[in-house]
């Protein structure tokens, strides 16, 4: 196991000048701008997918970030709400400002059954514009060094505005994958991301970011409909899920 003495220059740890963006196995977090999300003891337990603010998730190693907006740019999850899409940002920034070779995969979505914000687009390149790591496909191959100083991937996923286009400062939503399902059985997600997993093609050929989520939802048919305790089901097999991936060749 690799254990960094620093969590949060850990990419520097590495080296910089070696290591390739598809080389990464990037840690992230799921719904990743929830710690204030909703009333407390009211509707947060329901939501709550984070407790920790955004930099200090990125200082503890997370390097992907599950940010969901709405037409006004406020976070949410489904019908709760919680700050300003500008909180992200800043603690994004301020991070980058305290560390050299940092690269941070910025996933940005309009939320499920809501309008895309207008102008978005201009908003994160005028916000992140000195950061932004441009949309191309050589940028896989390359190493860390190759792409300072620009440190951040922005994958901009609208639901009707036209998509980034190849080339611009922001990713299309292509490049980040999954198969999530929506279930709140441990064993069904880990045979569910294997498989998935082990249909992809090798990371060498692979001009996209395929992403694992270690993660259980909440069911209506089931009493327990708070996050922590459905989550805290599938918390103990990531390190499992890890090896098993290593030891089959995934």
């Amino acid at each position: 196991d690799y254990c960094p003495s620093d969590r949060k220059n850990w990419m520097s740890c590495l080296g910089p000048e070696k290591l390739r963006i598809n080389q990464i196995v990037w840690p992230g977090t799921h719904d990743s701008a929830t710690n204030k999300i909703g009333i407390p003891l009211v509707s947060r337990p329901f939501a709550q997918c984070q407790s920790l603010s955004i930099y200090r998730q990125l200082v503890t190693g997370a390097r992907v970030l599950d940010i969901r907006v709405q037409e006004d740019r406020r976070v949410c999850h489904g019908i709760l709400l919680t700050y300003s899409v500008d909180v992200v940002i800043q603690d994004l920034k301020k991070f980058l400002s305290e560390t050299h070779s940092e690269v941070v995969i910025l996933e940005i979505r309009t939320e499920f059954g809501h309008d895309d914000p207008p102008d978005f687009d201009k908003y994160l390149e005028e916000q992140l514009g000195e950061y932004l790591i441009h949309q191309d496909e050589q940028v896989f191959g390359k190493t860390i060094s190759e792409l300072l100083p620009k440190r951040v991937i922005c994958v901009w996923k609208p639901r009707k505005t036209p998509q980034p286009k190849p080339g611009s400062p922001l990713w299309s939503s292509g490049y980040l994958k999954d198969n999530w399902i929506d279930t709140d059985l441990p064993s069904k997600k880990f045979e569910s991301n294997m498989k998935h997993l082990g249909e992809q093609q090798p990371v060498a050929n692979r001009k996209f970011f395929y992403r694992v989520e270690n993660t259980v939802t909440p069911q209506a048919d089931n009493p327990v409909l708070c996050v922590r305790p459905v989550t805290n089901r599938i918390r103990p097999y990531s390190r499992m899920f890890i090896r098993q991936c290593f030891e089959r060749g995934l």
